[in-house]
């Protein structure tokens, strides 16, 4: 079959590799009818997460149509389904409280030590997400082995279109998760920072439950744009002193939960950042923090701080200080996709929620290169790119 598969930084390629088979009883074979380029994939993109290898199939976004099953599976072929991003055995003791993204048996023993050393515990399994995660590949492939197909998988009626579940896989709950995680209630303000596909589905989120007022940080201008058409106030960072412009918004007192969905890779000029990306460059760091810093300094006290961007290992001039003196409370964490699939599903099925408006490019497999570069190097234009197998 044909596979998107990582080479090494900033070399992606659509090769020939092997078919994917059943290997347990409870694995199904999905052909993949549409996938997509998240934001952290970018991060393997730009070489910033370890553990990938060459030859890797990435890709964590997709979904398709069932083709083969193990005996153990509960899915039919011919279903249509959307794959979270998450891998999760659906009986673990994480499993059973809902932290799906925690699940203790998806990722295999022998690629659980490296993540126990960094974080103290193995990490979950992952699709398309290096070796940390499983070494698991991904779905920028024609197929895809889904292994627990009895406990991920969201079956999607036929009729409704691709684009408008697709990112039931990973996006739209993760920026659910997100609002959810910074315990928005009604009358509150909340600033978001990024105005990529996730901070953009947070945006919508934190408005549908109740905000508000919802700020949306960013220096890009279709992306600003896209966060003030689903009724955000809008930052742009590069004409504005943030914590100043946060602060005549929200009355002096600051904002009531802040959320950092940009993660490990930083834009920007701040003197912070620079080290930081000065570190990274020379492989001494991991994560430009710069938007979590100006996060935790801007929400009020007693405020709540929400991470749905990634990080991968340590930051340095972390403001523990302020996240002490203010009382505040941060809650962060991969999503727990199974549990919210079902009710996202019903949302869009009702009209509540549109999930195809930041889709900016429609791309063949063939050409994901021509996708991960730009929408690397032209954010502004390249918002979300959406990569058809066949």
């Amino acid at each position: 079959m044909r596979a998107l598969t990582w080479q090494g930084k900033h070399d992606v390629r659509v090769d020939t590799v092997p078919d994917p088979r059943i290997v347990n009883p409870r694995d199904a074979i999905i052909e993949v009818t549409a996938t997509a380029i998240c934001g952290s994939d970018l991060h393997l993109y730009d070489g910033v997460i370890p553990g990938l290898r060459p030859g890797d199939v990435l890709g964590h976004e997709f979904m398709g149509r069932v083709v083969e099953t193990g005996p153990g599976s509960t899915l039919k072929p011919g279903q249509r389904v959307v794959v979270p991003f998450t891998i999760s055995c659906g009986s673990c003791f994480f499993c059973a409280q809902g932290q799906f993204s925690a699940c203790d048996n998806s990722n295999p023993v022998e690629a659980q030590e490296a993540s126990e050393l960094l974080y103290g515990h193995a990490m979950s399994g992952l699709f398309g997400y290096s070796h940390l995660t499983g070494g698991y590949p991904g779905g920028q492939a024609e197929y895809v082995r889904v292994p627990f197909s009895d406990v991920g998988p969201i079956v999607v009626p036929d009729g409704v279109p691709d684009e408008q579940v697709l990112f039931l896989s990973d996006i739209l709950p993760t920026g659910w998760m997100a609002a959810e995680n910074a315990q928005i209630q009604p009358g509150d303000s909340v600033a978001v920072w990024g105005c990529g596909p996730v901070g953009l589905f947070t945006v919508q989120s934190a408005l549908l439950m109740g905000a508000e007022q919802v700020i949306a940080i960013d220096h890009h201008p279709n992306r600003l744009r896209l966060a003030r058409d689903l009724g955000a106030r809008v930052i742009d960072y590069r004409h504005s002193h943030v914590l100043e412009a946060l602060l005549e918004m929200t009355g002096g007192i600051g904002p009531d939960a802040v959320i950092d969905a940009v993660g490990m890779e930083s834009h920007g000029f701040a003197p912070d950042n620079l080290l930081d990306t000065a570190k990274q460059k020379v492989g001494i760091g991991v994560d430009r923090a710069h938007v979590l810093r100006m996060a935790l300094l801007a929400v009020r006290k007693g405020g709540r701080v929400s991470v749905p961007g990634v990080y991968g290992g340590f930051a340095d001039k972390f403001p523990l200080g302020a996240l002490m003196e203010k009382g505040l409370q941060i809650r962060a964490g991969q999503t727990h996709v199974q549990k919210y699939g079902q009710d996202l599903l019903q949302r869009i099925l009702e009209g509540q929620i549109d999930t195809t408006f930041l889709i900016s490019h429609r791309l063949s497999l063939e050409d994901a290169a021509t996708g991960y570069r730009n929408f690397r190097d032209n954010q502004d234009e390249w918002t979300k790119v959406v990569l058809k197998p066949r």
